[in-house]
C-alpha cells in the first residue's frame, strides 16, 4: 500500500491520489520517492481535465510506471551475493556472448535487480535474478521466470534491443530497463526525471565500471 501524506492521512491512499492538488501531489509523490520503504511500483496518469493520478493498483495501461521497486527480500539475499554470482557467473557469461552484451552491464544489472538471487520477487510481479515481468518474458520467450537460464537469457536478451534501440548508449538502456523504454522516448531520449530511475541508473553504472 502507499503511504498517504501525513496531512491527509484519513484519506484512503488512492483517493487521496485523486483529490489532491498538483501542490499536495507533488509533497506527497517527493515523499514516496524518497522513501525506503515503498513496496509497490507507483504509476502516473495525467487527465484531460490536468488532474494528476499516482497509484501502485493502475486501472489500465494509461497509467505510466515512474518508479520500479527492488525485490522484496533483496536485503536478505546481500549474504549470499557472493557466492551466487559464482553460481551464475557461467550461465551470465553465456548469455552474454549469444546475445553480444557486455557481461559486466548483465552482471550489474543483476546484482541491482536481485543481488544474484533467483528467487527474487517483488510485489509488483518481477521475478527472478534479472526481476522480469510477465509482458517482458511472454516478449523473450521466457516460460519459466524462475528458471536461471531462462531469466538470465530473456533479461540479457532484452538489455541486448534496449541497446540497439538507444544506440548503444548504456546510461539509456539501464534507464529504459529500469522506467521502460516509453518513459525514455518520452523525454526526449534521456533519463526520466524520476529519482528512483536516476539511482538506479547511478547505482548500475558504478558497478558496471567496477573492476571485478
Amino acid at each position: 500500500m502507499m503511504r498517504s501524506h501525513p496531512r491527509l492521512s484519513c484519506l484512503p491512499p488512492f483517493e487521496l491520489m485523486q483529490i489532491c492538488s498538483r501542490q499536495i501531489c507533488a509533497v506527497a509523490l517527493s515523499s514516496l520517492l524518497i522513501s525506503n520503504t515503498a513496496v509497490a511500483d507507483i504509476y502516473k496518469f495525467i487527465a484531460n481535465d490536468g488532474r494528476t493520478y499516482y497509484t501502485d493498483k493502475p486501472k489500465n495501461s494509461l497509467y505510466k510506471r515512474i518508479i520500479r521497486t527492488r525485490a522484496l527480500n533483496y536485503s536478505s539475499a546481500l549474504p549470499y551475493m557472493g557466492s551466487n554470482k559464482k553460481k551464475f557467473a557461467d550461465l551470465i557469461t553465456e548469455a552474454a556472448d549469444r546475445h553480444q552484451v557486455d557481461a559486466r552491464l548483465v552482471h550489474a544489472v543483476i546484482q541491482a535487480e536481485s543481488a544474484y538471487n533467483a528467487r527474487a520477487i517483488s510485489s509488483a510481479g518481477a521475478v527472478g535474478l534479472m526481476q522480469l515481468m510477465p509482458a517482458t518474458a511472454e516478449r523473450y520467450g521466457v516460460i519459466d521466470r524462475n528458471n536461471p537460464v531462462q531469466n538470465i537469457d530473456g533479461g540479457t536478451h532484452y538489455l541486448k534491443d534496449l541497446l540497439r534501440m538507444f544506440d548503444s548508449n548504456l546510461s539509456l538502456a539501464v534507464a529504459a530497463y529500469n522506467a521502460g523504454e516509453g518513459a525514455v522516448m518520452k523525454y526526449h531520449n534521456s533519463i526520466p526525471p524520476y529519482p528512483e530511475t536516476r539511482n538506479y541508473v547511478k547505482t548500475v553504472m558504478a558497478l558496471y565500471n567496477r573492476r571485478f
